[in-house]
């Protein structure tokens, strides 16, 4: 009952910010310069009855909150608008792209969540020259931006060994499995270097646990130590460094999809934002909001699942 009351409270806190947020990204496009009639005109110079037709079909002359409030309800009914670049229902846009952008989240989640977990686990477990190892090669990883990784990823394997496409999406799943592989490297290789670092750090601490020496002491296999006293104990932090992982893999996902040519929402949301499409960018934007929300949201419920000394609503273990 106290579990699905938090649920309860914690949807409706949700509700209640993707509220505001959806003011917030509603009005902020209207604070850049230039306008989108300027676009839809291409340079052109136009009447002032043509200009007029434009506004009016877009509706830009309307009192901002009167646009805000058709815009949200809108929104509720899965309409978001019209893309002024695209001259198509955004909601088709969105359905369109999505797929390849997320399928590259998750390709990119697994081999953080395989390459991350393992080399955090292997140095804090193994210590010596093979913990040093890991913290050179962690340190490497997160100072090099997702960007940078891509370019450098691009330039070695796909146009001086060949072995990956250098852009695009391809045909059917399997050719997307294959084109996206580079970017899930580039997009996953900073988070790997944080998620070590976390996941070595915590088993560290648990390691210095009395319940460890308590184990230990009775004969309990060294294995069944690590795997049932020190990991488990450690996955409270790294289950809450992972919901700021898939939120970073979310935003950082616009510069790899730019890099490498995918046709995903980051590469639909920068050109959009250069054009000035309002209703795309809007519903990008909200949509991003939405699932970062999500994610926090699953975080929150799943850490006293997995850490039962959290209370529910916090993320602070019992001293």
């Amino acid at each position: 009952m106290n579990f699905l009351r938090f649920a309860a409270r914690r949807l409706a806190e949700m509700a209640a910010t993707l509220l505001g947020a959806s003011f917030v990204v509603f009005g902020a496009m209207y604070l850049a310069p230039g306008n989108p009639a300027s676009f839809l005109l291409s340079g052109r110079s136009a009447s002032p009855a043509a200009l007029q037709a434009i506004n009016e079909q877009y509706h830009l002359d309307d009192p901002f909150l009167v646009r805000y409030f058709r815009w949200l309800g809108q929104v509720l009914q899965g309409d978001f608008g019209r893309s002024i670049t695209y001259r198509t229902d955004v909601s088709r846009l969105l359905a369109d792209r999505l797929p390849a952008t997320l399928t590259l989240v998750v390709m990119a989640l697994l081999v953080v969540a395989v390459l991350g977990l393992a080399l955090g686990w292997i140095g804090a477990v193994r210590g010596g020259a093979t913990d040093s190892a890991v913290l050179l090669s962690t340190t490497l990883a997160v100072g090099t931006p997702s960007f940078v990784a891509a370019v450098l990823l691009q330039g070695l394997f796909a146009v001086k060994l060949g072995w990956f496409p250098t852009s695009g999406t391809g045909d059917g799943f399997g050719d997307l499995l294959w084109h996206l592989t580079l970017p899930a490297v580039a997009l996953a290789l900073y988070l790997i270097g944080m998620l070590a670092r976390v996941t070595r750090s915590a088993m560290l601490d648990a390691l210095e646990g009395e319940h460890v020496a308590v184990a230990r002491s009775r004969g309990v296999p060294e294995r069944e130590v690590i795997r049932r006293h020190v990991f488990r104990n450690s996955l409270g932090t790294v289950l809450t460094t992972g919901g700021l992982i898939v939120s970073t893999l979310l935003v950082c996902t616009i510069l790899v999809e730019s890099a490498f040519s995918i046709g995903g929402i980051g590469q639909l949301l920068e050109l959009s934002t250069t054009t000035k499409d309002f209703p795309t960018v809007q519903a990008i934007s909200l949509l991003i909001v939405a699932l970062f929300m999500t994610v926090n949201l699953v975080v929150d419920l799943l850490h006293p699942l997995v850490d039962p000394r959290v209370a529910l609503g916090s993320r602070r273990a019992d001293a």
